[in-house]
């Protein structure tokens, strides 16, 4: 049963004596001193001579007497907060030492320097502590789980390739803070961000970046005029070994105002709103899974990791493509947080390239009822092109053309002067690429009296199926059996921008983001309980890739 709403101060303090009474002043690293911390407000507890057995309402197994106890401060030892967890009910709402004016967490920081000189009493304490420091927009946790440490490495002993915790407890760990995840993805989802909306998605943008440097990441901002400003974060690591980077992007297709139809509820299991799917779900697992290593491997991760969301994937990455080029040439594996595919999750190893191509028809005007003969129809010579770019398919190949969007004509009186048609095409290999576009562009107008233009090309190469695709996934494999846990491979028709890592032959493995369904649709979701052992797989991943 936890106390009533408290609010409390943590405030260190040298005590000369078990007994004597304390006097407040700053830890000294040249001495040795017994830690205790100030306790406000617990109001029934057990008397003071037994307080080191523990205290009523946290421990319900002792049977002695209750002693009353004034609304006044009060020492307690550390190995009490040690054995019962004492604290693991407060709520710690004041994030700035009023004293010093600074954040609670380099004020813990500086205690954590000189624990060395403390005792084990001090470190067991100190975990405890660590576990309330404020995270940003972060619901209260009420669990007593606490994140497992890594044992001190011998000097001069590398990282390992999986250091920490094992699997299984991985995976606990981020079952035990589903509800965190699950909250997340929903605050994260409430700041709409519709690609053709730069403010909207620079509004995300500055929440994640603070998001990010709460946890230790730098950020910065890829200025963009058109689009928004596409947000980097970088992590410092350990290892001397080449960055991951983790690529995701910060639009959804949903127009401003969206929630106001389709607002963020759970029903069954499943979170849905817009764009939990595709892809805030993956910014949430990134942060989460950052988060734990840096807990597992004391706030310092194994490896080097890159974060790039882009704010314009949706409608066709024109202005972030360099830069994710750029980044994922600097990094050894690119972890791209797409959603998964299908209900068991399966990863994406292969995705088709996409092209776009802007067919238009020039003819000639003319009355339809007076001077008929003196037209050139624009709409019927586009109809031919139409039915000859459809012998272009060969979807036994995975080689598709889609006339998306037709338009021509003015009125129904007058033969249409112009026509033009937007065609989609997909393909799954890099050489099938070169043989549509050139088929594309061989094509001539059957009215020799009309003019043909084909403009476009093919923008998003394949994410072909490579041997440094299926090393990657192999790593998945491992660590997603590790946890029981069987991992499907899918190869699929729509693009991402790992489109462009793998196209440079950096190792990319996809769909490592949220399982759900209904991407872009009025019931896109996610499942909630499968957020844990995504978290679980990206850091895993972060630390083999």
């Amino acid at each position: 049963m936890n106390p009533p709403g408290l609010h409390v101060h943590l405030d260190p303090q040298l005590i000369s004596g078990y007994y004597w009474t304390p006097k407040t002043c700053l830890l000294d690293t040249r001495k040795d001193h017994q830690f205790f911390v100030t306790v406000f407000d617990f109001g029934q507890q057990q008397s003071a001579a037994r307080l080191r057995n523990g205290f009523h309402d946290q421990n319900t197994r002792h049977d002695w007497q209750v002693g009353k106890m004034a609304r006044e401060k009060r020492l307690i030892y550390g190995d009490v907060l040690d054995g019962y967890d004492a604290l693991l009910a407060l709520q710690v709402d004041n994030p700035v030492n009023e004293q010093e004016r600074k954040a609670v967490r380099q004020d813990a920081q500086d205690i954590l320097n000189i624990h060395g000189r403390l005792g084990r009493s001090l470190d067991c304490t100190l975990d405890r502590f660590t576990h309330f420091l404020p995270q940003a927009n972060r619901p209260p946790r009420t669990d007593d789980y606490t994140v497992p440490r890594m044992k001190p490495k011998k000097s001069g002993q590398q990282n390992s390739a999986a250091s920490g915790p094992n699997a299984s407890e991985r995976l606990q760990h981020f079952k035990q803070r589903n509800n965190d995840l699950a909250e997340t993805v929903r605050q994260i989802a409430e700041i709409e961000s519709p690609s053709d909306n730069k403010q909207a998605v620079d509004r995300l943008g500055g929440h994640l970046a603070g998001r990010f440097e709460k946890i230790g990441g730098h950020s910065k901002l890829h200025k963009a005029a058109e689009f928004g400003d596409h947000l980097q974060v970088d992590f410092e690591g350990a290892a001397k070994r080449s960055p991951v980077l983790l690529l995701g992007h910060l639009d959804t297709v949903y127009p401003l105002g969206t929630l106001k139809s389709m607002p963020c509820t759970i029903s069954n299991g499943n979170l849905f709103g817009p764009g939990v799917l595709d892809m805030k779900s993956g910014i949430a697992l990134m942060l989460h899974a950052i988060e734990a290593l840096l807990a597992w491997n004391e706030d310092q991760l194994p490896r080097p990791v890159t974060v790039l969301l882009v704010s314009d994937e949706e409608i066709g990455s024109r202005s972030s493509r360099a830069i994710t080029e750029s980044l994922a040439k600097r990094s050894s594996a690119v972890l791209v947080m797409e959603p998964s595919y299908g209900p068991k999750g399966a990863l994406k190893t292969a995705r088709k390239g996409v092209g776009e191509y802007l067919v238009k028809v020039t003819g000639k005007a003319a009355h339809a009822g007076l001077d008929f003969e003196k037209g050139e129809s624009a709409i019927l010579e586009l109809a031919r092109q139409l039915t000859a770019m459809s012998k272009l398919v060969d979807a036994k190949h995975g080689v598709t053309l889609n006339p998306g969007i037709i338009s021509g004509g003015t009125r129904s009186n007058v033969v249409p002067a112009e026509a033009t048609a937007v065609v989609d095409v997909r393909v799954l290999k890099m050489k099938d690429a070169a043989v549509i576009d050139k088929k594309m562009r061989a094509l001539r107008p059957y009215n020799r009296k009309c003019k043909l233009q084909i403009t476009g090309g093919v923008n998003r190469p394949p994410m072909e199926r490579s041997s440094g695709v299926v090393d990657l996934l192999k790593k998945a494999a491992a660590i997603a059996k590790e946890m029981n846990w069987k991992l499907d491979e899918a190869a699929v028709g729509g693009g991402s921008d790992g489109n462009y890592t793998a196209g440079l032959g950096i190792p990319t493995l996809d769909g490592l983001g949220g399982v759900g369904e209904g991407a872009h649709a009025a019931h896109e979701n996610i499942v909630i309980a499968e957020l844990p052992r995504r978290a679980a797989l990206l850091a895993g991943l972060i630390e083999r890739a």
